[in-house]
């Protein structure tokens, strides 16, 4: 757990944003809220954001939720249960229409209708974070640099390629006071490099922590603001950096314990297919570029009651084996090869059949002499015997399957394979 410090009696809520939508990563979120999609076998997506805050020392958290949540609230009241005895929760809302008739019209919005949530906690600070990233991250330390700079709101920040800035949020730091925001530009084509790393800009992550007058004040101004889109990057932000009352954290100064060189400062936003297949090919290298096996810092989920995987079968050409591949309990490899890829539980792969370079969840069955090759099955999934899934996009196309421009098929939950 996060070390204790200075500033450990203010009291923090934590605000966790999960009422995306999810359109990028269709199919996978036809029936699902993005950050219940399933993550490196056996976890959520949203398991990461809640692990890190809990690592972080903060006990105290409520998950905004929106669309298609029921399995988001599920996985979320099943899995998050802490000590009541000492005040601590995790608790899903949902959008609940306490000041008109609309949904969520936006990240700020949904703060600003669930205000209720940080009057009844009384927070000194509150720690927003999005559900839908993949990293490792101590909060206490963002929160205490905070503190100490008296910023109305602080920005976590990390480094990218200047040549990568008009794919970000890009915030320019004051040449005098690093630590303050000059300027918050979205997607800009003629970013400025960094005072001290010219070939570098400040992207920001989507996590911010505010002092909670300050967060109260801004989202309920924005609230009338003509032309707003009530967005915490879009809008919020830019408010405090005009006042002159906007920090950022670097996330290269986050220690995490526990980590390596490889995987220090690593943060993926997985809001697409690509990046969300990256993501998991990140995970099965020799030395895994996201580091799952870190256990001073763990990322917590439910564990089901599944046995053990199981390999059988090694004579002549039928051999069950997997390498460079992360297998999760309950899965059965029958003769089948399988390599760089992700096995979700309760995946059943037969003889002759193989798996290359794909993500494979809950409770896919894939018969005998069937090949897979970069592709994403969503759960529950039979591929029939001698079927290819990524080997032909024409065909793959033809079948009614989603295929990225970069070439990765995805076939939806539940949806009919024929060869």
């Amino acid at each position: 757990m996060a070390r204790r410090s200075p500033y450990s009696n203010r009291k923090v809520l934590v605000i966790v944003l999960a009422g995306g939508e999810g359109k990028r990563l269709m199919p996978l979120t036809a029936d699902r809220a993005k950050p219940a999609v399933p993550f490196a076998g056996i976890y959520r997506l949203i398991d990461l954001a809640l692990s890190n805050v809990v690592n972080s020392g903060y006990l105290q958290v409520v998950v905004l939720t929106q669309y298609k949540s029921h399995s988001l609230d599920a996985h979320v009241t099943k899995t998050w249960r802490m000590s009541t005895l000492l005040g601590n929760y995790v608790t899903t809302v949902p959008a609940q229409q306490r000041v008109d008739k609309n949904w969520y019209l936006g990240s700020a919005d949904a703060i600003f209708q669930s205000l209720n949530l940080i009057h009844d906690a009384k927070p000194d600070i509150v720690v927003v974070v999005g559900a839908d990233h993949v990293y490792r991250m101590d909060f206490s330390d963002m929160v205490e640099q905070h503190i100490e700079s008296g910023a109305g709101v602080t920005v976590a920040a990390i480094r990218q390629p200047i040549s990568l800035a008009d794919q970000f949020g890009v915030i320019e730091v004051d040449d005098s006071d690093p630590g303050r925001i000059a300027a918050f530009r979205e997607k800009p084509t003629d970013a400025k490099g960094l005072p001290d790393s010219p070939g570098e800009i400040l992207a920001s992550m989507g996590n911010y922590v505010f002092t909670a007058d300050a967060l109260i004040d801004a989202v309920t101004r924005d609230r009338d603001r003509e032309g707003s889109k009530h967005d915490m990057g879009g809008d919020i932000v830019p408010d405090f950096v005009t006042r002159g009352e906007a920090g950022v954290y670097d996330f290269k100064d986050n220690l995490v314990p526990g980590a390596t060189d490889r995987d220090r400062g690593y943060w993926r936003d997985v809001g697409t297919i690509e990046s969300y297949y990256d993501a998991h090919m990140d995970l099965v290298s020799i030395h895994p570029i996201f580091n799952l096996y870190n256990y001073e810092w763990p990322i917590y989920t439910q564990h089901a009651p599944y046995p053990p995987a199981k390999f059988v079968h090694g004579s002549g050409d039928r051999i069950g084996e997997a390498l460079n591949s992360a297998v999760s309990p309950g899965v059965v490899v029958s003769g089948a090869h399988i390599y760089a890829s992700v096995l979700s539980p309760l995946v059943r792969v037969h003889s002759y059949a193989s798996i290359q370079g794909s993500v494979v969840l809950d409770g896919v069955q894939v018969q005998r002499h069937a090949q897979i090759r970069r592709a994403i099955i969503d759960k529950n999934v039979v591929i029939p015997e001698g079927c290819q899934v990524g080997v032909d996009h024409e065909h793959d196309l033809a079948r009614g399957f989603h295929v990225t421009e970069t070439g990765i098929t995805v076939i939806g939950k539940g949806q009919t394979v024929v060869r």
